[in-house]
This record gives C-alpha cells, sequence and structure tokens, in this order.
C-alpha cells in the first residue's frame, strides 16, 4: 500500500492530498529511509513522521483498503512520540 494512502486510512492525516504533500517536503521515513508518496509500506515498517516540532515513529501492524474509525487506530501502534522544544 502506498504511503500517502496508509496515512489517510489509518486517520494519521486527514487527507490523502496532504499526506502526499508532506511525503514529498522529505519528512516521512520508513525503515530509516526517506520515502515519497509512492512509496510501499508493508506490515511490520517502522514509520516516522515530523510534523513541525514534533517527531512520532510508529509501527504498521495491519493494511486495509478502508476503516471505520473505530478500527483505523488498530492498524499502527505508536513507538515514540518527541516534541522539540
Amino acid at each position: 500500500m502506498r504511503i500517502d494512502k496508509f496515512l489517510k486510512i489509518s486517520r494519521i492525516i486527514k487527507r490523502r492530498t496532504v499526506a502526499k504533500e508532506v511525503a514529498d517536503k522529505g519528512r516521512i521515513q520508513i525503515n530509516g529511509n526517506l520515502a515519497k508518496s509512492s512509496s510501499t509500506v508493508k506490515i511490520g515498517d517502522l514509520v516516522k513522521i515530523q510534523f513541525g516540532n514534533r517527531t512520532v515513529e510508529l509501527k504498521v501492524n495491519a493494511l486495509h483498503e478502508s476503516t471505520k474509525k473505530e478500527d483505523a487506530q488498530g492498524m499502527y501502534e505508536i513507538v515514540s512520540d518527541e516534541r522539540k522544544i
């Protein structure tokens, strides 16, 4: 599954176009490698996302083509959530 689609379906980022912009600006890494919006994500991958002064690292647990709001959080597990001061 593409990283921009994963971020939208898992509701980490609300819109796919925003997820695409974030990826294309070099703010997303998959397993330590810089990711583009078309990069493929698999179960077990570690995804690191930089939101301004906040960095979130998560592990992919499941891939679904669509989810309900309450099932979306089961698609990933947050490994770390750091804020820079």
